[in-house]
């Protein structure tokens, strides 16, 4: 039974690995980089990335003890693609930790930043996401309050979830368009 269950190729669903995905594919959405023109590189990609996967913390982590522990199991499995998206890249092993830690710095800075300029109300949103996203080209200003309009319909989305449901790996934002 346990060798069968070791060497089975059918792998029982991750949960925080299937809401992953969820978020990778709407962050990797065509239309976030075609007409809001975020920058389609490694930088924009991960901008992305933490929009789309912090409204899910956010979310997870105003629930119960489960939840929370939900979001902390998401948020290490962000830095698991990324130290595996690295090493894919080519990058050495001494340089991996390097990185993923800036990657970490960058992920937190940014979260903290979107939610001061959430509270504060959307031109500071704007704001943030002009100097972070479009690294403060002011002629971005009309995508960065398209982007922020998003945002804000982003976490309404995630917000109207079931925290259960997402638990289970149930994440579907696949209708939701900037």
């Amino acid at each position: 039974m346990i060798l069968k269950s070791i060497f089975s190729r059918t792998q029982k669903p991750n949960p925080v690995r299937t809401v992953y995905e969820a978020i990778v594919a709407q962050a990797r959405r065509e239309d976030l980089y075609s007409e809001l023109a975020v920058p389609d590189s490694l930088d924009g990609r991960f901008d992305m990335i933490i929009l789309h996967n912090d409204a899910v913390m956010c979310h997870m982590q105003a629930g119960a003890q489960a939840d929370q522990l939900f979001a902390r199991e998401l948020i290490e499995e962000l830095f698991r693609d990324m130290d595996r998206s690295l090493r894919e890249m080519g990058v050495g092993d001494m340089g991996v930790g390097k990185r993923v830690k800036k990657m970490a710095t960058v992920y937190y800075g940014r979260a903290s930043a979107y939610e001061t300029a959430r509270a504060e109300g959307q031109q500071s949103l704007v704001a943030a996401l002009l100097r972070n996203v479009f690294e403060g080209d002011a002629a971005r200003t009309g995508e960065a309050e398209r982007l922020a309009g998003y945002s804000e319909l982003l976490h309404g989305a995630v917000g109207a979830m079931d925290r259960t449901e997402i638990r289970t790996g149930k994440l579907d934002l696949s209708g939701l368009r900037p």
